[in-house]
């Protein structure tokens, strides 16, 4: 029985789950986000030996004998100097070289699409797309809430951040979006938003990007300028998606589309991203996600291990 381990660091949590060749999740654990460009890089080293030895510790296994790992990694690939060090670390602590590292986009896409040709697009705190067509990968998008990341919770609470702002001034008229945001915040004081999100926030993208709930629930109440954050924050993820249909070279071949991300939790994102999509000539044909993206990481692991699950296991996965 061979084992696959996969590793999903999203920005707010890392997920490890442990993968048998029969479809079997053997364990799985969850340990706080490896994102390390505000504690460090030594912050992976630190998440993933937690996370490695609560897997292995409930499966009864030492690292040795698992057969491959894939690692899929928040920004990696973003700061070319950190690569050397982000392809040394799982090694060590793995004690083998049966792995490989990327971005966590990987991740979502093998889960998403279970590791077949096709486009996963993400919207979680950031965005991007990653798909792969006959051998080729391809990125889109995933440029930093400073900016882009397009579509994204944390580009939707700043388009509502700013809408608050306008309605504060008088520049629009007050929708449900502007005592949402209030009450979310804890302010009387329309001005003591710049306290709380620049000053004890300190801007973290995290904190931020919770607000996109703010913009959600104002649009279910009718707030008229929420919704058309949505509409475009949906067409924004919908561009993405196209441009790497393009780049990969689908032609007029139908291309699998899934999706990845807290945003897509929200039926209004997952019901305006779909009507987004139809609207284009493409031949395009979206799925549910299969599965989440640490089950991704495993399978893709037993991907580059060149024996990818077969359709019976997959199939005994989706009923787990």
């Amino acid at each position: 029985m061979a084992l696959f381990l996969g590793v999903d660091g999203g920005g707010s949590k890392t997920n490890f789950v442990l993968l048998d060749d029969t479809g079997r999740i053997v364990s799985e654990t969850t340990t706080a986000s490896c994102y390390y460009f505000n504690d460090g890089i030594e912050l992976v080293s630190r998440i993933l030996a937690t996370g490695i030895s609560g897997v292995t510790s409930q499966a009864g296994i030492t690292t040795g004998q698992i057969d491959q790992a894939f690692f899929g990694l928040p920004g990696y690939g973003e700061v070319s100097a950190d690569i050397d060090q982000l392809d040394t670390i799982p090694g060590e602590v793995l004690g083998h070289d049966r792995f490989t590292s990327d971005n966590d986009m990987v991740c979502g896409w093998a889960g998403s699409l279970g590791a077949r040709d096709g486009i996963n697009v993400i919207s979680g705190t950031g965005s991007m797309t990653y798909g792969e067509y006959q051998g080729r990968n391809h990125r889109v998008g995933g440029w930093s809430e400073l900016f882009g990341d397009e579509g994204s919770g944390y580009w939707i609470a700043e388009q509502g951040l700013n809408a608050f702002s306008r309605m504060s001034d008088g520049r629009l008229p007050r929708g449900p979006l502007y005592n949402i945001i209030k009450t979310r915040v804890g302010i009387t004081n329309d001005l003591d938003l710049i306290d709380v999100v620049v000053n004890q926030w300190k801007g973290l993208r995290v904190n931020i990007g919770d607000l996109s709930k703010t913009v959600v629930e104002a649009a279910l109440q009718g707030d008229t300028v929420a919704i058309q954050i949505l509409v475009n924050a949906c067409n924004e993820l919908v561009e993405i998606v196209e441009t790497t249909r393009l780049q990969l070279g689908f032609g007029n071949d139908t291309v699998p589309v899934s999706y990845s991300g807290g945003m897509f939790t929200t039926a209004i994102i997952r019901d305006g991203f779909a009507d987004a999509l139809t609207a284009l000539p493409a031949p395009y044909e979206l799925h549910e996600p299969m599965f989440g993206p640490g089950v991704g990481g495993a399978l893709y692991a037993a991907k580059k291990a060149g024996t990818p699950l077969s359709d019976a296991a997959l199939q005994r996965l989706r009923t787990h």
